[in-house]
């Protein structure tokens, strides 16, 4: 579990692309914490370290998540955002994050408004449903508030510290990023979608 506050933003060294997947290695202050096996958050994505150096760790990553987050679009130079995982009695100053992406959204524009920058962005429609105003959302790992939100699309407000720390500071326009909904609202519309019949049969 994650809580979307960036630790560091890793640099992707190389990408080996292949029919059965991709490895990624990525250079990162992080690498000394990070262990065989360990997760990882990427971009927002969860994934595992297979293989380390003293500055870089290497991480597998399958057909699946390339087709349904934007680590397929990584190449190399490119900055990543990297969170790892949530250490039991830290603090949960984010929110809870599973890194497991529900789809992927388009940067429409971004304004200034003050020393923020007003980004909004285009949502999937099956996302949609769980975005809110003022519930959190990560985006690219990130854990933001959603400060307005339309049919098909959210905005969200970014301080400085969060666009000098993360990726996010550098997207433009037609940028693709990775979208989580609060993972409460997905358990919420699981739970109502058996209706009333099975509250009934629990009570038999």
């Amino acid at each position: 579990m994650f809580t979307g506050l960036i630790e560091h933003s890793g640099i992707v060294v190389a990408i080996d692309r292949g029919e059965a997947g991709a490895t990624i290695s990525i250079k990162t202050e992080l690498a000394p914490g990070i262990g065989p096996g360990d997760s990882i958050a990427v971009n927002g994505v969860c994934l595992t370290a297979t293989g380390l150096t003293p500055d870089t760790f290497t991480a597998d990553v399958m057909n699946e998540t390339l087709d349904r987050t934007t680590l397929g679009e990584l190449n190399d130079g490119e900055a990543v955002n990297l969170e790892l995982p949530l250490a039991i009695g830290a603090r949960l100053d984010g929110h809870i994050v599973q890194g497991h992406v529900d789809g992927i959204g388009s940067i429409a524009s971004a304004r200034d408004d003050g020393f923020a920058r007003v980004v909004r962005l285009t949502t999937p429609n099956d996302l949609a449903k769980y975005v809110v105003e003022k519930g959190s959302i990560a985006i690219d790992g990130v854990s933001l508030t959603v400060s307005a939100v339309g049919e098909d699309w959210l905005e969200v407000s970014l301080i400085p510290e969060t666009l000098e720390r993360t990726t996010l500071g550098g997207r433009s326009p037609g940028d693709h990023v990775n979208l989580e909904a609060d993972v409460l609202a997905k358990h919420v519309e699981r739970l109502l979608s058996y209706g009333s019949g099975a509250s009934d049969q629990q009570n038999a």
